[in-house]
């Protein structure tokens, strides 16, 4: 119980010379309600307009305006985090399942494997991210999940890249060489020395691609390849605002201000993560 609550005010120290940080984590955990209890900030049903109160800008009434339906931004915001985070949440999850193994494997397999698979990675890596994930997109079709896996897809290049160099760099440990020594067979080495070792690296990637997941999806549901409409998708959301953009900004901006401000406290996090704490304790 004492060393819980130690860990507890060194956490409320951290966080208190890093204002930031805590904005950060802030604004994080706002999305995530968001995201699994929409009805907690926005009660409202995100379909229905009042044509009266069309394109009111951000007020008392309405935080975020409203649209050209009269429907509240802030509810259709805060219901499309749902959207929007369950397809990020896949895409990082197929990203780090796949590339994983595959650097896993490349880094302690050694020879043709690694060979094999690590040209397999410089394609994916030589060709754009956005361009490979239209090319998948086209292939599978449209819709949020065809969406989330093709971005997912994407960025197994830097998951493979990161678990083969922290791969590499723990089969030479000592402690590994010890278990080779003795005998214990290739996968139990594996699953008990090598994967536990490697994973901090590859989790902290992984928080840093989830900010770059959201951009990502955001931008192909915004060229349409998302839900269809009237799904309050965040991209889909500046796209239906774009028209409208002269007149009634708050239509592209909230939405936008939106994503950028959720990508920048994932990386604020992320940078956290990969030194900042380790360092403070």
């Amino acid at each position: 119980m004492p060393r819980r609550g130690g860990r507890a005010r060194r956490l409320g120290r951290f966080l208190l010379h890093r204002p930031g940080l805590a904005v950060a984590v802030l604004i994080v955990l706002t999305v995530l309600v968001a995201a699994f209890a929409p009805h907690l900030l926005a009660p409202g049903d995100p379909s229905a307009g009042v044509p009266a109160q069309k394109l009111r800008p951000p007020g008392p009434g309405h935080w975020f305006g409203t649209d050209y339906l009269g429907r509240d931004i802030w509810t259709r915001v805060v219901h499309g985090a749902a959207l929007s985070l369950q397809a990020t949440v896949v895409a990082v999850a197929v990203a780090l399942v796949a590339g994983g193994l595959i650097g896993l494997l490349a880094g302690f397999v050694r020879g043709w494997v690694d060979e094999a698979l690590m040209r397999i990675v410089d394609v994916l890596m030589a060709i754009p991210a956005i361009l490979l994930s239209l090319a998948l997109i086209t292939a599978l079709g449209y819709g949020t999940l065809n969406v989330a896996i093709a971005v997912g897809v994407a960025s197994v290049a830097n998951f493979s890249r990161v678990m083969r160099s922290e791969t590499l760099r723990i089969r030479q440990s000592v402690y590994v060489e010890a278990a080779r020594a003795v005998g214990t067979r290739w996968y139990v080495t594996l699953r008990r020395h090598v994967l536990p070792n490697a994973a901090g690296p590859v989790a902290v990637l992984a928080v840093l691609e989830f900010g770059l997941a959201i951009l990502a999806i955001s931008s192909l549901s915004f060229l349409g390849f998302g839900a269809p409409p009237p799904a309050p998708e965040w991209g889909s959301l500046i796209a239906e605002g774009r028209n409208y953009l002269a007149t009634s900004w708050w239509l592209c901006a909230m939405p936008g201000l939106t994503i950028a401000a959720t990508v920048l406290s994932v990386n604020r996090i992320s940078r956290a993560l990969d030194g900042e704490w380790a360092a403070a304790r």
